[in-house]
């Protein structure tokens, strides 16, 4: 939930910061733009880390830096460090997105990744509808400041949490990334064994290329047993940029993130417009605009909840229909639904808000938004969620985090785009333009449920022929 609410939670302060700072409304539009970003394209750097150190060494990296960076904007009296140390609360959050879908598929089995990512992305997607509520409230209560305060209370509660209870759910062995290290490391020792000893070369390239060894782990500790030690895998081995080039490689995974980018895109962009909209047009004040956005949220949950569970129930009837074996593209069967109702929600919120209607009809519209949202994990993006994490056995974490990096690219572009859009064209032709993009997109889950499967195969075989 710490995604969400940082995010979102500085937005009733804006005034109150512009005041007492000071600072212009152009400064804080940046420092949202930039936070957006930054949060975006940081994974690529938690999943480097996390396939060689593990999971818990970037949890509490990345917790510190939110915490911090939290503490440094709430005694801030410039708006130069507020954007500085909003990009490195932005960093620190930035983690628990990808990194948290990564300790999913360590600890859970493919046919039940949906329901268990459907339960676990409601919190992260439901802070974006309370961040508003609790930064109107203590703005108004106790000041801008208080609302950095409790974000440093908020990240560091978890950040004791993780270091006293948390056991690392990191398995080398489901590792693509580690032991491609691995395997590099023992045929640069074969080669190191071939200068001393022939007899010693011989035994230890049978390790490195004997056939049927699926398990580097063991290979390594054999080869561990000689002289030569332990082998240690350092950071400077990983390049977070090849296991992102690999995730994109395959047609499946572009198609995928596309997907969910433009989804993002437009989940940052409904909750600024929505905001500007209940503020001018229904002379809503901030607590008031904070709670209406919560059914946006709400239906988020919901749809989160129902949809993973959907997902596995496709996955599951769609298995035993192909005689029991499981496809990752069996799971894209399941957003079907929300491919056609979803934008249907997009365009009908965007005339109501155009034609002032009642704020039950908008509250409604939000609320059905969220349940059959692409972005939101709610009937769709749960299912392609999972089917990104299955289909890269092996890279969840960095097919996740390139999965950030796009959102983030794409949210930033749509933050920037969001005031001009909606002044130049009104809410009703602005949300119809995105229906119709987010329909396109939801054509591309369809096409990759039936073509997903070629394209992975071709790729898997091409990757082995390449070694």
């Amino acid at each position: 939930m710490i995604v969400g609410i940082t995010s979102a939670i500085q937005n009733p302060a804006v005034a109150e910061m512009e005041r007492d700072l000071p600072a212009t409304s152009s400064q804080f539009s940046l420092s949202i733009a930039l936070f957006v970003l930054v949060q975006g394209l940081f994974p690529i750097v938690w999943s480097a880390i996390s396939e060689v150190k593990g999971r818990k060494l970037v949890y509490l990296l990345s917790l510190f830096l939110a915490t911090a960076g939290s503490i440094v904007i709430a005694v801030s009296q410039d708006i130069g460090l507020v954007i500085g140390f909003r990009c490195m609360q932005a960093a620190g959050s930035s983690a628990f997105l990808a990194i948290g879908a990564a300790t999913l598929a360590d600890i859970y089995e493919p046919h039940e990744r949906g329901t268990k990512m459907g339960i676990y992305y409601t919190a992260p997607l439901l802070g974006p509808s309370l961040g508003p509520i609790l930064g109107g409230g203590l703005t108004s209560w106790l000041g801008w400041r208080s609302i950095f305060w409790f974000c440093a209370i908020l990240c560091g509660i978890p950040l004791l949490a993780f270091l006293v209870f948390f056991k690392d759910t990191f398995r080398k062995e489901r590792s693509l990334t580690y032991q491609d290290i691995v395997r590099k490391r023992l045929k640069e020792r074969a080669k190191n064994a071939e200068l001393a000893s022939r007899q010693k070369s011989v035994s230890t390239r049978a390790i490195v290329t004997a056939q049927g060894e699926t398990n580097l782990e063991e290979a390594s500790s054999r080869v561990s047993g000689n002289e030569s030690g332990e082998i240690k895998i350092m950071l400077r081995d990983v390049s977070p940029f090849r296991p992102i080039y690999l995730v994109l490689r395959r047609w499946n995974n572009v198609t995928m993130l596309f997907v969910t980018s433009v989804m993002m895109a437009w989940q940052f962009m409904i909750t600024y417009t929505i905001a500007r909209t209940l503020s001018s047009k229904y002379h809503y004040e901030p607590w008031k605009i904070g709670l209406t956005s919560l059914s946006y949220g709400m239906g988020c949950l919901f749809g989160s909840v129902i949809g993973g569970r959907w997902s596995d129930f496709v996955l599951r009837r769609t298995k035993a229909k192909n005689g029991g074996v499981s496809q990752p593209e069996m799971r894209l069967k399941s957003t079907m639904l929300g491919v056609f109702v979803f934008p249907a929600f997009v365009a009908a919120g965007g005339w109501a808000t155009q034609e002032h209607a009642h704020i039950a009809v908008v509250v409604v519209m939000l609320f059905g938004g969220g349940f059959f949202s692409v972005y939101v994990p709610a009937m769709m993006y749960s299912s392609i969620l999972a089917y990104i994490v299955d289909a890269n056995a092996g890279r969840s974490s960095s097919a996740v985090a390139t999965n950030s990096v796009f959102r983030g690219i794409f949210a930033f572009i749509s933050t920037e785009l969001a005031v001009p859009m909606q002044d130049g064209l009104g809410d009703g032709w602005t949300y119809t333009i995105w229906a119709v993009i987010a329909l396109l997109s939801g054509f591309l889950s369809i096409w990759t449920s039936i073509k997903g499967a070629e394209w992975r195969r071709n790729a898997e075989e091409r990757e082995v022929k390449e070694g």
